[in-house]
């Protein structure tokens, strides 16, 4: 998985700082030998904090992180000095990449926008020195408290792609070809299944300097729910797309029971994705005359938008754009 460059998926050992021990001290001058405890506090433990970067796409400046380990906190000094905290590490992240428990799988942190800076394992809270525990009755406190124990695991960081619109489809049904034709991104385009092996994205551009996010995503086929063929890894990347087209051949066999097929595997995935909103597009359609096209608009469902394209032959792609923009704008 991570021997291309584009790596959306990373497992990591990580270890937060632990905190520095309060100091147990008593100042001493040359009017009073025991003036009181002075000892100061330890200083806090490293955080890991992971931080937005929109101009990063992938993981894979994080494939060699094995091991991830923040600094300890010092300890705290006489004078009522308390110790400097240990050194932060911030991990620079892509946009739409989620932490996990490794052990668990339970969702910890998510970052979604450019910036966002979130402390993901907090570092040991530092120990307070003695000068913190003098009451009236005990001005001579001998003892301070350690400092607090960082945190330690394996965790996971995955990539969901955020895209306004996913290309859905079994492979070879042409979702390439159409993201070359409305955008600049050149993926990788052949006449065999599975050429594309990892996503990629394009900026569409729309009417009055409008324009959104395409991503062609790997295709699907009957299994991937269960980790057939790419599985997963594809699976995890569609739920950010607001839009979902789906991209069915006009050379299909059966249109509506390659659409049905294509919708079950997402349903057995995750059924919220069926909540999104859906674009039916018949590719390749420079094959079809009118009467033909009628014969597949009868057997695809009503109650979803559909249309006939073809990337090479630049038919349909204004229409389709435009049924795009209305529903990612659309309440």
């Amino acid at each position: 998985m991570e021997k291309g460059n584009f790596v959306d998926h990373i497992r990591i050992f990580v270890r937060s700082g632990k905190g520095g021990a309060g100091s147990v001290h008593f100042e001493r001058n040359k009017f009073d030998s025991m003036a009181g405890p002075d000892g100061g506090n330890g200083g806090r433990g490293g955080h890991i904090i992971l931080r937005g970067n929109s101009q990063l796409w992938t993981l894979l400046h994080m494939r060699y992180y094995k091991n991830v380990l923040a600094k300890d906190g010092q300890n705290g000094m006489k004078n009522n000095s308390s110790g400097h905290d240990g050194a932060d590490i911030i991990l620079e992240v892509p946009l739409g990449t989620v932490a996990k428990d490794g052990e668990t799988g339970e969702q910890e942190v998510e970052i979604l926008e450019d910036g966002q800076q979130v402390i993901w394992i907090k570092g040991g809270r530092g120990g307070l020195g003695n000068a913190n525990f003098a009451t009236p009755t005990n001005q001579t406190p001998e003892h301070a408290q350690p400092g607090e124990m960082g945190k330690e695991g394996w965790k996971l960081l995955e990539l969901k792609i955020l895209a306004d619109v996913g290309l859905v489809g079994f492979p070879n049904a042409g979702k390439s070809t159409l993201l070359s034709v409305v955008s600049a991104a050149k993926p990788k385009i052949a006449n065999y299944a599975f050429t594309t092996l990892t996503p990629q994205l394009g900026i569409v551009s729309y009417r009055d300097n409008k324009s959104f996010c395409m991503a062609d995503l790997p295709g699907i086929i009957e299994g991937a729910a269960e980790g057939k063929g790419l599985g997963h890894r594809f699976l995890r990347h569609i739920e950010r797309n607001s839009v979902l087209l789906f991209l069915i051949p006009a050379d299909s066999d059966d249109h509506a029971k390659e659409f049905d097929i294509l919708l079950n595997e997402l349903e057995q995935y995750n059924p919220e994705l069926l909540h999104k909103k859906i674009i039916i597009a018949i590719s390749k359609s420079e094959m079809l005359d009118d009467e033909l096209k009628q014969a597949i608009a009868e057997t695809l469902p009503k109650n979803i938008p559909h249309l006939f394209i073809s990337a090479l032959a630049n038919q349909g792609i204004n229409e389709l754009k435009d049924a795009l923009w209305r529903a990612l704008t659309e309440d």
